[in-house]
């Protein structure tokens, strides 16, 4: 399955419903689900505002060594744009998103673009969903 790799916290506000819309610079012609991938990257400043204003805003946040690193969800891919009504754009180009859902974290590489997820993690993921099906 593909996945995009994408920064905390939005891979988060994705998967958990809050964002319908990722920005990049570059237009895709994919359509259909997407693993999201949180990158590595995120300091540790940013997720102390980012802790306080989004608990504050949706509930709760995880702890940031929880969210870095790995398959986090996944959604749905129904468009590209390069107009968009939705808080989350700013372009120059935005996939639209919808039926996101969050997944139990998995360690994954990540990659630019979109990348298939190396083959453990695949069936990692695959027992999951026969576990959450059972």
């Amino acid at each position: 399955m593909k996945a995009l790799s994408i920064r905390q916290p939005y891979a988060w506000l994705i998967v958990n419903g809050h964002k319908d819309i990722e920005n990049r610079t570059w237009q895709t012609r994919f359509r259909g689900r997407v693993l999201i991938h949180a990158g590595v990257t995120y300091p540790k400043r940013d997720y102390a505002d980012d802790f306080e204003a989004f608990s504050r805003r949706y509930g709760s946040y995880p702890e940031r060594e929880s969210m870095l690193g790995g398959i986090v969800g996944v959604a749905t891919i129904t468009g590209c744009v390069d107009k968009s009504d939705s808080e989350w754009f700013f372009g120059p180009y935005g996939f639209t998103l919808t039926d996101a859902k969050p997944l139990p974290f998995v360690q994954c590489p990540g990659r630019l673009g979109f990348f298939d997820v190396p083959d453990d993690v695949a069936e990692t993921l695959r027992q999951i969903h026969a576990g959450s099906t059972a």
